[in-house]
């Protein structure tokens, strides 16, 4: 290494830390601009702000302003809500069934009757009763032991009778008759199905009544044929379960023309 060549520190100056600044800058380029100019000082820094910061602060300010506009505004509507007075309500109309009109209601407020209104249907769930304009659909039943039929009968051979009907007569349908009369060596009193009859014996001549025919018919009663005599009373009970009494009071004909007339009364059952 040559000797003389100068080292740092030693009255030479140190090379720049920077490129040398040109002209531009203030320089005079290098070293051979001399001492007088030095080395360029490096421009400062400047940091610009950019425009997205920018818009950040003015978003944000736009929405403070928004949400101080948005709470004035629902002060002023609820303010102005609260002094107005309340929309009256629709009233509806109150119908009254069971106050006429013009009277005085208990609450001493008048109810007036809608007439645009059609009035609703009541249902009623009782039994009406029929007028007496209607026609009943029968004689109403009467009390067991009332009397259901008397008067007189007249029965002749072939000729049975219901003493179930009203008045008795023959019925077409053969079960339903209750005595027949035909001759036998006499006149001969034939009970009919599911028919019962007793002859009434009393010592003191006593009629007998309902009371006497129910007690001893159902013992004494029997189906078979009885010859008949005037002034005979018999005790019967109807395949209906009606009791009655025949009392003979007059007995003629013979052969097909046997008849015989009772006086007859039926009682209900």
């Amino acid at each position: 290494m040559n000797s003389e060549e100068p080292r740092q520190g030693q009255g030479w100056p140190a090379p720049p830390a920077h490129p040398p600044a040109g002209p531009a800058n203030g320089g005079h380029g290098g070293y051979g601009g001399g001492y007088g100019g030095g080395y360029g000082a490096p421009a400062p820094v400047v940091v610009a702000r950019t425009s997205s910061h920018r818009g950040a602060w003015i978003g944000a300010a736009a929405t403070l302003v928004a949400a101080v506009i948005g709470v004035v505004g629902t002060y002023l509507v609820s303010t102005h809500n609260d002094d107005d007075p309340t929309p009256p309500q629709a009233q509806t109309p109150v119908t009254s069934s069971a106050t006429p009109s013009g009277a005085e209601s208990g609450s001493g407020e008048d109810t007036s009757v809608d007439s645009s209104r059609s009035p609703e249907p009541t249902t009623s769930h009782e039994t009406s009763t029929p007028s007496a304009s209607q026609p009943s659909e029968g004689p109403p039943a009467k009390p067991a032991g009332a009397e259901y039929w008397k008067g007189p009968l007249v029965i002749v051979y072939a000729e049975d009778k219901d003493l179930d009907a009203t008045p008795p007569a023959e019925s077409e349908i053969r079960k339903e008759n209750d005595f027949s009369v035909y001759p036998f060596g006499g006149h001969m009193l034939q009970p009919g199905d599911d028919v019962k009859a007793l002859v009434w014996k009393d010592s003191t001549n006593k009629t007998p009544s309902y009371e006497d025919c129910a007690r001893d018919i159902d013992t004494l009663g029997t189906s078979t044929a009885t010859e008949l005599k005037t002034g005979m009373v018999v005790c019967a009970a109807t395949n209906d379960g009606r009791l009655a009494r025949l009392t003979v009071k007059e007995l003629a004909g013979l052969s097909s023309d046997t008849r015989a007339v009772f006086d007859v009364v039926v009682w209900s059952h």
